[in-house]
C-alpha cells in the first residue's frame, strides 16, 4: 500500500503548574504523548488511495467514510509534496528541478464534508486543460484534515492530576497523490545496491535500491523470494503500493525479512521484483544476490 502522507499539528496545551516533583510531571506527559498517539490515528477511511489521469478519463472520484463513534468534519485542500529518498515526505511551496505541479489542472468538490458515524461521502476530482499540458507528469496532493470538534467551554478533553492539567485540542491530516500524466513514459526502472544483513543479530533485512529514470514517476509491489540450494522458492517478503515519485532517481529500502523453518539465510539465494503497475505496460525490474 502506497503511504498516505500524515501530518499531525501539535494540539494546543494549556498548562496549570505547581511546585510537585518533576517525576510526576514526566509521568503525566508520557500518558499524554500516549494519548496523542491514539487520537492522530483518527477514524477516516479514503478510497482510492491514489488518483491518476492519463487522457482516457476527465473525471474520477474517491470515498471518504467516517468509520468513528462521532460526527466529523473534514476539510479538503491541496498540498504539495516532496519524496525524500528514504520515502518520507515533506511539504513545499516551490517544485523541485523536474518536478511539476498539477493543481492548476483539476478541481474538486466538495471542499468541506460533515460525516455522522459509519457515513461516507464522494469527492468528485475533474481533470481541467489537459489538452494544453506539455508531456510529462504532473502531481499535487489533495489534503484532507480533520477539524477539532467544536465543544462548550469545561467540555475538552483534559488530563488532570495533582500537579498538572492538560487540555488537549488534536487535528490531524491525511494527503493523496493526484497525478496527471501527458504523453508518452520513457520511465525505466533497475534495482541495485542489494546487501542483506541481520539487524540486532535476529532479524534477517534486505537494504535495496529502486532507480527510476524518465519522465514518470513508478508505483508498485516489491516480493522477495528465497532459493534454496535445491531450487525450492519460498516467499520471504512483500509490499504493495510502492512509489517512487519524479523527479526523485531513486529510492532507499529497508525491508525486514519474513522468518521460516524452511529457510537458512545462510545460503542459497535472494531474488528481488519490482512490477510497476502504474501504466498501460507492467514494467519490471529484478535482482539476485547469492548468500553466504
Amino acid at each position: 500500500m502506497e503511504r498516505f502522507f500524515f501530518q499531525s499539528n501539535l494540539p494546543m496545551f494549556i498548562l496549570f503548574l505547581r511546585k510537585k516533583p518533576l517525576h510526576s510531571f514526566l509521568l503525566l506527559l508520557s500518558t499524554t504523548l500516549i494519548c496523542l498517539s491514539s487520537l492522530a490515528q483518527g477514524d477516516v477511511q479514503i478510497y482510492p488511495k491514489r488518483i491518476l489521469f492519463d487522457g482516457s478519463k476527465r473525471a474520477q472520484e474517491l470515498s471518504i467514510a467516517n468509520s468513528g463513534k462521532d460526527t466529523a468534519r473534514y476539510t479538503i485542500s491541496v498540498i504539495q509534496i516532496r519524496m525524500k529518498e528514504d520515502g518520507s515526505f515533506e511539504t513545499i511551496d516551490s517544485p523541485d528541478e523536474g518536478q511539476s505541479f498539477a493543481d492548476k489542472n483539476f478541481r474538486f468538490f466538495p471542499r468541506t464534508v460533515v460525516l455522522a458515524p459509519n457515513e461516507a461521502q464522494t469527492v468528485k476530482i475533474q481533470l481541467l486543460k489537459f489538452n494544453e499540458l506539455a508531456a510529462g507528469e504532473y502531481r499535487s496532493h489533495l489534503y484532507f484534515r480533520a477539524e477539532a470538534e467544536k465543544k462548550p467551554l469545561g467540555q475538552d478533553s483534559i488530563i488532570k492530576n495533582s500537579s498538572i492539567s492538560v487540555r488537549i485540542v488534536p487535528t490531524y491530516g491525511i494527503s493523496i497523490p493526484v497525478i496527471i500524466r501527458s504523453g508518452e513514459s520513457s520511465t525505466e526502472i533497475s534495482v541495485s545496491q542489494v546487501r542483506f544483513a541481520w539487524e540486532k543479530d535476529t532479524i534477517p533485512v534486505l537494504n535495496f535500491d529502486l532507480n527510476r529514470n524518465g519522465n514518470m514517476s513508478v508505483y508498485g509491489d516489491i516480493s522477495v523470494d528465497y532459493l534454496s540450494p535445491e531450487g525450492k522458492e519460498i516467499r520471504v517478503g512483500s509490499v504493495k503500493g510502492m512509489s517512487v515519485y519524479t523527479p526523485n532517481t531513486v529510492r532507499h529500502f529497508h525491508l525486514p525479512l519474513q522468518k521460516n523453518p524452511a529457510v537458512n539465510f545462510k545460503k542459497g539465494s535472494l531474488h528481488i521484483v519490482y512490477t510497476d503497475v502504474s501504466g498501460p505496460v507492467q514494467k519490471v525490474a529484478q535482482q539476485q544476490i547469492l548468500l553466504n
